[in-house]
């Protein structure tokens, strides 16, 4: 069985994680624990709130540091969820200005209502279109293609060859990028019913 070390600093809806890794078959563990992460092949970084404040939680936990040689070094296969999507950019503009992990050049920009003044935050079910292919998304139609999202801000990255799909709101924003052994997605893979379990069944299996 895949022990899945759910980041646990206080800033993230660990518990949903949590009952949506042990429905597809993981063995899911919570935690800020540097030893228990260290023993888990792989690691999900949950997200809700503002990019500072997360920041902070994870600085106090020294958690960077630990999930840089995890990742980086080990290689573990990684997904960051909502928040934890933006946490890799390398700085984030929501209130100021944040350095964020550095994973995957860019930034983090306030999303825009668009031409149509839609309504900010983005909250609801959206289809994505891939835009890279990648085994998370590996045979799914374009039907099954529908998340939900809960976002007022969006990682837009330096490089276009980092996305996976993207999602149409206000702008055409990155709901999904990739980059080695880390993914990572703006929506929330454990709210979004079969399509979102299937999503994190692929990552239980990943081995990149």
């Amino acid at each position: 069985m895949t022990t899945v070390a759910i980041v646990d600093y206080g800033r993230g809806n660990v518990r949903s994680v949590s009952n949506a890794v042990e429905y597809c078959g993981g063995d899911a563990v919570v935690t800020s624990d540097a030893k228990i992460i260290d023993d888990a092949s792989h690691i999900i970084l949950p997200g809700v709130g503002a990019f500072g404040d997360a920041m902070d939680a994870l600085n106090k936990r020294e958690l960077p540091g630990i999930l840089h040689q995890q990742v980086f070094e080990k290689g573990k296969p990684f997904l960051g969820v909502c928040l934890g999507m933006q946490l890799l950019a390398d700085k984030s503009l929501e209130h100021g200005e944040h350095k964020g992990l550095g994973w995957i050049a860019g930034e983090v920009v306030k999303l825009e209502p668009g031409a149509d003044g839609l309504k900010i935050p983005h909250m609801g079910w959206n289809n994505i279109e891939i835009e890279n292919a990648h085994p998370l998304f590996e045979g799914f139609s374009p039907a099954q293609l529908n998340f939900y999202f809960v976002h007022s801000f969006h990682f837009s990255p330096a490089d276009s060859n980092a996305v996976v799909a993207r999602c149409a709101y206000g702008t055409n924003f990155a709901a999904a990028v990739a980059k080695d052994n880390i993914a990572a997605m703006q929506f929330h893979p454990e709210k979004s019913q079969d399509s979102g379990i299937e999503v994190l069944e692929h990552f239980i299996d990943w081995s990149p």
